[in-house]
């Protein structure tokens, strides 16, 4: 059986968080489309607010 692929903007959400946490800038976001790059950002927002309040290691 085949393993289903999370769908894109689960993913953009994800990568953005890992570009959050390794202290990426968010310019560098690799989404065009709106909603994609909307959730890239989101998780980019996600990630610093939980670096600040030190939920992550530095």
């Amino acid at each position: 059986m085949k393993t289903q692929k999370r769908d894109k903007l689960t993913r953009a959400h994800a990568k953005g968080y890992q570009a959050g946490i390794t202290h990426r800038s968010k310019e560098l976001c690799p989404f065009r489309a709106i909603q994609a790059r909307s959730e890239w950002l989101g998780g980019w927002r996600e990630a610093l607010t939980d670096r600040q309040s030190g939920l992550v290691g530095r």
